[in-house]
């Protein structure tokens, strides 16, 4: 990019940052109403403007790969438009989090304490091909009382400027456009977001571990990791084939671009045997590709469909396939299980299928991750699942929030004191 052309990017995106700042403080003259009105507005505008959405996004669309995992992601149909419109108007509805009395006291001097809840301010949002997330991330920060400041990648270009010109129409009659700014999805751009300091608040990055990471190391404002799911399912020698065949299918199959679909089966090598009939409906209905080590190859050889059946390497484990794959290790014992979603867990969903009481309860104990499950499937790590309405993301660190964030997660507190002429006594 031209030295001219940068120059003019980091010029408009310090504008539109210095406008956010701004906004931030007409937003504690909205009321819970006010916000009910917008998302709701916001809604019916998205439903009738589908044929207007469904053609910018096919922009996006013509310019990745179909096979591409991503693409997946960037989809937009009308199935999932109306899905969005339900979450927002779901949002709307959402008891306020704002203002909420944390903990009050009254203490011997006479002063009244209180911790009352509070925005967090401006958050920056940086993801990747997910066009949903700019409904999603404008809907939960609009709720908590937050804006929003949002940095999508350019394979969701066309779809992102169509989605916020949406919200700016509603935002617009009320005088709040700037509460939501989208910056440019040049690469060139995400420095100037995560060095802004003086606008930003909190950076939430969603998509791929190298995106987080990257976040991560060159972000000088606060940043919350989430995203990454390395997600693993332990299927003990106790436990109960059918049921497992159920939960494993489920949980790599309803829709696997989603950070909590099953990337890695763990499976006792007491079990092997009945391997091929729980990967069975993956290889007939859904046509999975399956990486096992030398024992699990062996067990699905002549089982499963060669062409989709291959021997494991060392990269295939510790990876997030999104996609239609997933890795198969063999284990003797749950300490051997426990080792390896100790070595290669994002720390997002980890999941043990066992009858055996001590097995579940040393698993639930012993694993260290944001959801942790026994005898059901991992894709219910989700904001709506948990009944949080939507979410933001599901945050895989342990300060501040972890797991699906939804509004509680989205705000901050502050001391408040009343006194009646009181006075600190001493130097």
């Amino acid at each position: 990019m031209a030295t001219e052309t940068i120059a003019g990017l980091e010029q408009g995106i310090m504008l539109g940052l210095k406008a956010v700042r701004l906004a931030v403080r007409k937003m504690t003259e909205l009321t819970d109403n006010d916000i009910r009105s917008i998302l709701n507005e916001l809604a019916d505008l998205t439903l009738e403007n589908i044929p207007f959405l469904l053609a910018e996004n096919q922009k996006d669309l013509d310019r990745m790969d179909p096979e591409d995992p991503k693409y997946d992601r960037l989809l937009l149909n009308p199935q999932r438009l109306e899905a969005i419109a339900s979450d927002l108007r779901q949002v709307a509805g959402l008891p306020s989090p704002i203002g909420q009395v944390l903990e009050a006291r009254t203490l011997p001097n006479g002063l009244e304490l209180s911790r009352i809840s509070v925005p967090m301010g401006a958050i920056g949002i940086v993801f990747e091909s997910r066009p949903n997330v700019t409904f999603d991330v404008f809907a939960l920060c609009l709720k908590s009382g937050n804006a929003s400041v949002l940095k999508g990648s350019r394979d969701a270009h066309f779809s992102n400027l169509a989605i916020v010109s949406l919200i700016h129409q509603v935002l617009a009659p009320r005088g709040l456009t700037d509460i939501c700014y989208l910056a440019p999805s040049e690469r060139e751009a995400l420095g100037h977001i995560l060095q802004a300091v003086d606008y930003i608040d909190l950076i939430i990055p969603r998509g791929s571990q190298g995106l987080i990471n990257y976040v991560r190391d060159h972000a000088k404002v606060p940043v919350i990791e989430t995203g990454a799911g390395i997600v693993h399912t332990y299927f003990d020698t106790s436990a109960d084939l059918e049921k497992g065949k159920a939960i494993i299918t489920n949980a790599k199959s309803r829709r696997v671009s989603v950070c909590n679909a099953l990337d890695t089966l763990i499976i006792h090598r007491d079990r092997l045997s009945d391997l091929p009939e729980l990967l069975a409906d993956l290889d007939q209905e859904h046509c999975c590709e399956v990486r096992a080590d030398a024992p699990a190859y062996a067990a699905l050889q002549g089982h499963y469909d060669g062409a989709r059946l291959y021997p494991a390497e060392e990269a295939d484990f510790g990876t997030e396939f999104l996609s239609m794959k997933m890795s198969v290790k063999t284990v003797d014992s749950l300490d051997e299980a426990l080792d390896h979603i100790d070595r290669y867990s994002s720390r997002h969903s980890e999941a043990v299928l066992a009858k055996d009481q001590q097995v579940i309860d040393a698993f639930l104990r012993r694993v260290d991750a944001a959801a942790v499950y026994a005898n059901t499937s991992t894709a219910f790590t989700d904001g709506g699942q948990f009944g949080l309405g939507a979410e933001i993301g599901i945050s895989t660190q342990k300060m501040h929030a972890r797991g699906p964030m939804g509004l509680r997660e989205l705000t901050s507190y502050k001391w408040v004191i009343r006194g009646d002429g009181q006075i600190r006594a001493g130097s």
